[in-house]
């Protein structure tokens, strides 16, 4: 069963004022977060990143307290990042935790008597 996913964005920053637009964003801190159920355990993975954008307060700018997450979220996917290919990695990250790729099993010697040489 895939992983539920959950975008969240956690933090602005803003130039105080650009040409009389208050608390202009510039950078938005998002997290992707993936969680699945698999043999009775919860895995979880998350990937954390930051978004940069141009300063151009033309007429598309939004006042900040318009804001919504599923607005800057929209920022975030136009500005480059692939939404898909980012829940594809934390899927690979909760899959490796489920089926772990390289395991350290015991030594095959640490259960037996010490041998003096």
């Amino acid at each position: 069963m895939p992983a539920t996913f959950n975008w969240n964005v956690s933090q602005l920053d803003c130039i105080p004022d650009v040409d009389g637009k208050q608390d202009y964003v510039v950078t938005a801190h998002w997290q992707c977060n993936g969680s699945e159920e698999s043999g009775g355990k919860t895995y979880t993975s998350q990937i954390y990143a930051t978004s940069s954008f141009q300063v151009d307060p033309g007429p598309d700018y939004i006042p900040y307290a318009d804001l919504t997450q599923e607005i800057v979220l929209g920022w975030v996917w136009n500005s480059g990042i692939d939404k898909d290919a980012t829940e594809a990695a934390v899927q690979k990250q909760i899959d490796d935790q489920i089926n772990p790729p390289v395991i350290s099993p015991p030594l095959p010697w640490a259960n037996t008597e010490t041998v003096s040489a």
